[in-house]
């Protein structure tokens, strides 16, 4: 594996959504992840482990955490570790014997990284929940939907994902350079609701500049202005247009036919009472034509307009593929590593494996070493 990480050691305890996503983060920029997996694979995963490539960039193997020589090992492990994940609610590692206080002790230089919904305190801690709860308490799910829906979920990319996984990461390598600076670790408590909560920080200034309503559907960037809103075509399919300055807003209007220097159009870019009205007008105009009639006229412009593509279309995008933004992987169809980086250039993702499926190989390398497994470049041990 090569990257900016290269070098970093994880260990990682198998769980499900924003903890493994940290951890694939970290695994796509080179660092090795050694996964803990239960002999029997996750319970509770819909996905089958052979389809999960959440889980691509690490090696598993697979320890009972109910036995003393299986502790013992994970704790040989931790004690040569940069990094430990777990997305466990609180008090069970501690209960498996593996908590901060054993771990550091340990360790003294570990990140110990913890992946909740609610946090490790506050009276919600030990509570049950999931995405959709986090966002909707934290006021993320509330302004997302039309004024006669009730709110559209997000799939579980705002929390999960963008408040919990990617909020974990940075918090993980915040801590891992004052670790290098200090030669201390400490526990890094990344909370979902903590993380949706600051993903939400414009939408709060915005409120305390007196330009956001709690009206849903009726601010700039909900859908309430016909220049940042969705289009059905005349084919059924979607248009996003998010035309906001002036002069992508005039490239906009006028790919439409309308006269950009029309005083309707021009007072209503800013006047939020003619949104209705005219989001009314852009709307009919837009289903004269299908998607890809309106993509050809708008093609080459700074209109900031964009086809709404599907899972299954986005990768044949012609951007998408000059980018390689998407990759195939052992047949199967993923999202590329990212960011890109210049003078440490990521490798394509190594698939993901099988609960255990490295057992051998490191319980070998640590039993040789007596330290970190290093990894056994064959042909049999390169998934």
């Amino acid at each position: 594996m090569t990257g900016p990480l290269s070098g970093l050691k994880v260990v990682e305890f198998a769980g499900i959504g924003p903890a493994p996503f940290a951890a694939m983060l970290l695994g796509d920029l080179g660092a090795d992840v050694v996964r803990i997996d239960r002999p029997s694979g996750h319970a509770g995963n819909p996905v089958s482990p052979d389809r999960d490539f959440l889980n691509r960039n690490r090696r598993s193997v697979a320890l009972n955490l109910k036995t003393d020589d299986d502790i013992a090992f994970a704790l040989g492990l931790i004690r040569d570790a940069d990094v430990l994940i777990e997305g466990y609610r609180p008090g069970v590692m501690e209960r498996l014997g593996v908590g901060p206080d054993v771990s550091l002790g340990v360790n003294p230089r570990l990140v110990y990284a913890r992946m909740t919904g609610w946090g490790q305190d506050g009276p919600l801690a030990d509570r049950a929940g999931h995405d959709i709860d986090y966002i909707a308490r934290v006021g993320a799910l509330f302004p997302i939907g039309t004024q006669q829906s009730d709110p559209v979920i997000p799939l579980n990319i705002v929390g999960d994902f963008g408040g919990g996984g990617m909020l974990l990461a940075f918090g993980i390598l915040a801590a891992v350079h004052h670790a290098s600076l200090t030669g201390t670790g400490q526990v890094v408590d990344a909370a979902i609701t903590d993380g949706t909560a600051l993903l939400t920080t414009m939408l709060h200034v915005w409120r305390s500049a007196g330009l956001w309503s709690d009206s849903r559907a009726s601010n700039m960037l909900d859908g309430g202005a016909h220049f940042y809103h969705v289009y059905e075509t005349a084919d059924g399919r979607h248009l996003a247009v998010g035309a906001i300055e002036p002069q992508f807003y005039r490239e906009f209007i006028g790919g439409l036919g309308f006269s950009p220097e029309d005083p309707t159009w021009t007072a209503g870019h800013q006047d939020r009472a003619m949104w209705p009205a005219l989001t009314q007008q852009v709307a009919q105009r837009v289903r004269t034509r299908t998607l890809d009639e309106w993509s050809a006229i708008f093609d080459g412009t700074d209109a900031c307009v964009a086809p709404v593509l599907s899972p299954a279309e986005a990768p044949f995008d012609p951007h998408n593929i000059a980018r390689n933004t998407f990759l195939d992987v052992d047949g199967v169809t993923q999202p590329a590593p990212a960011p890109r980086f210049s003078g440490t250039p990521t490798t394509a993702p190594r698939s993901h494996p099988m609960p255990g499926q490295h057992s051998d190989e490191i319980r070998a390398s640590v039993a040789a070493s007596g330290g970190w497994p290093h990894r056994v470049r064959s042909e049999a041990n390169t998934n």
